[in-house]
């Protein structure tokens, strides 16, 4: 039987659950991920901390529990994350990039050769809001059949740890660009555009607190884009300029 080592890229992999309802739920997804060798769960605001029922539904799977990082925002539980996939159960407004599962669990195995990365569970009723999609540099659509799409949390869970360790067993991991670049994380992303909608504040186009369609847009292109630690850097110090924040100085951010 082949063991796992700790120090690969699934300990890399992070499940967040944000707003579980159910600490039955919660101990359920543990066992979907032990099973598939995953160990790593992050809880933003749950309803309930695990328990009892949650132990029960765990079946063994009392370490991830125990382990799990309880957070009160999203942000905290993807801050180090060069890479976060949302799963959502319809198609959005905006043209996002979606992938099925297979894709997905290619994609976070891939970069978690190198860092961080997170797939997104939402709430059992309404699944994962806009405003937290729009965080995601990719969405995962499992499809289901169209006349009962509905799954449970702990199932929807088992079909993407089940498709992370096929992938890896199988080595089915595709070379990416983007692998070896210093990617930003969630934290500088936030940070980009937290600063992006002030300057447009500061220098009058449009009205950013009426125009969220606006800075949904601009998130979405970053989100294509993937800037790295540099490229943040460079964004950020026009940002600066264009505010006057620099004195009429030039940036010295380098691009090299």
């Amino acid at each position: 039987m082949m063991t796992e080592n700790p120090d690969n890229a699934l300990a890399r992999i992070r499940f967040v659950l944000v707003e579980p309802t159910l600490s039955g739920n919660i101990g359920a997804v543990a066992r979907a991920m032990k099973t598939m060798g995953l160990s790593r769960m992050e809880l933003v605001a749950p309803k309930q901390l695990p328990d009892a029922e949650a132990l029960a539904r765990a079946c063994g799977a009392d370490d991830l529990l125990q382990h799990a990082g309880i957070h009160a925002e999203l942000p905290e539980a993807i801050a180090e994350c060069r890479l976060v996939i949302g799963t959502s159960a319809r198609r959005r407004t905006l043209d996002w990039d979606t992938l099925e599962p297979p894709e997905a669990a290619r994609r976070l195995l891939a970069e978690a050769a190198v860092g961080e990365v997170a797939l997104l569970l939402g709430r059992e009723s309404s699944g994962l809001s806009n405003a937290e999609l729009a965080r995601c540099q990719f969405l995962v659509h499992i499809p289901t059949n169209p006349d009962f799409s509905s799954l449970n949390l702990a199932a929807a869970a088992q079909v993407f740890a089940y498709e992370i360790r096929r992938c890896r067993r199988e080595d089915l991991t595709e070379p990416s660009h983007d692998i070896q670049r210093d990617l930003a994380t969630a934290q500088e992303l936030e940070g980009l555009h937290g600063h992006l909608a002030d300057t447009l504040r500061d220098i009058g186009f449009g009205d950013p607190d009426s125009s969220k369609k606006l800075l949904l847009r601009l998130r979405h292109l970053f989100n294509r884009a993937r800037p790295d630690r540099v490229e943040i850097n460079i964004l950020r110090g026009i940002l600066s300029a264009a505010q006057g924040r620099k004195g009429g100085k030039r940036p010295t951010t380098s691009a090299d």
